[in-house]
């Protein structure tokens, strides 16, 4: 059923009403495609697509990925699946049943309608890596029965089920390993470095660092991200990936803390607090397949996107507090 690259698709967005799938949708629908929202809303807002409503080629389906869906579409984007340590570790039963069940639905549902389909995987599936930076070739060090298995192990079996699937049934699959993104429309209360952090400092409130502060992450601003996103769905097909799709530029906690500290002008200190369990010590993409196949690498600089992320915040509080 799939068309050619450069006709308008009808497209299924799996977890559109959160923070990438919202973005997504936006742009899927500015290249002139009917876009499908589907979310059931445990971690998406319906306030992140509340402005694309009216948009007659967009349509929001409230669904739960664990349960078949039957549509007619182009394209599939897996996106559905709670992404932050507080929200998958909440119910981390339903967390894993999202990640496999979800996929096998989704592949199956692409399978029957002859869709290309993208899983949002994550830099998750190389747990507390041993190599550094991180290559797809790289299989990960991960803990199958930790606190954080549930997404980590969950997003792992799911990558799993798409290369059998494209194997066995020759389904056209896309998967991308997504390294920490930020930007507007992230949830305040995500449990995220970047959305902790900002909160905290436009409340005045200390800055919560586990650790000492060492670990270091890498931080792609959500307009990066999503470039990549279009640039792997529309890569050849015998190209499914994986691809590592994250910004390569490398900072401490600490260091994320003072300049988020600095770029709000906050009074606020930082206060350190005990490093939960299987935390990774080291997270960096090495991005050199997506340059090398997709012509994709960040242009967005920390600092840069870290304003835009705070000018959202500040906004999206200042509401909540005249409401």
């Amino acid at each position: 059923m799939r068309r050619g690259s450069g006709e308008s698709k009808r497209v299924l967005v799996t977890g559109g009403a959160g923070f990438l799938g919202s973005h997504l949708c936006d742009r899927l629908l500015a290249q002139g495609h009917d876009v499908i929202c589907a979310d059931n809303l445990f971690t998406g807002d319906k306030r992140n697509v509340a402005h694309l409503l009216a948009h007659p080629n967009f349509e929001f389906l409230r669904h739960d990925v664990t349960l078949p869906l039957f549509v007619e579409v182009d394209e599939i984007w897996n996106l559905a699946c709670p992404a932050s340590p507080v929200h998958y570790q909440h119910d981390p039963v339903a967390t894993t049943k999202t990640s496999v069940h979800g996929a096998i639905n989704m592949l199956g549902l692409a399978k029957r309608v002859g869709a290309r389909i993208l899983q949002a995987s994550t830099s998750e599936v190389y747990g507390d890596p041993q190599v550094h930076p991180q290559r797809e070739d790289y299989w990960g060090h991960v803990n199958p029965i930790g606190l954080r298995s549930c997404y980590d192990e969950g997003k792992r079996c799911a990558e799993t089920l798409f290369f059998d699937y494209h194997r066995q049934h020759r389904v056209e699959v896309k998967v991308a390993r997504i390294f920490n993104t930020y930007g507007p429309r992230m949830h305040p209360n995500d449990g995220r470095v970047v959305s902790n952090f900002v909160v905290q400092a436009l409340r005045g409130e200390p800055i919560t660092v586990y650790g000492e502060g060492m670990q270091t992450r890498s931080f792609c601003y959500v307009d990066d991200l999503i470039d990549g996103f279009l640039a792997l769905m529309s890569s050849p097909a015998e190209f499914p990936g994986p691809v590592n799709l994250g910004n390569p530029g490398e900072f401490t906690i600490r260091e994320l803390a003072e300049k988020i500290i600095a770029a709000t002008g906050s009074r606020s200190h930082i206060v350190f607090r005990p490093l939960p369990a299987d935390d990774p010590v080291q997270r960096r993409p090495d991005i050199s397949l997506a340059r090398a196949r997709l012509g994709w690498e960040p242009t967005v600089g920390l600092d840069q996107g870290l304003q835009r992320t705070i000018a959202y915040f500040d906004a999206l509080l200042s509401a909540r507090a005249s409401a």
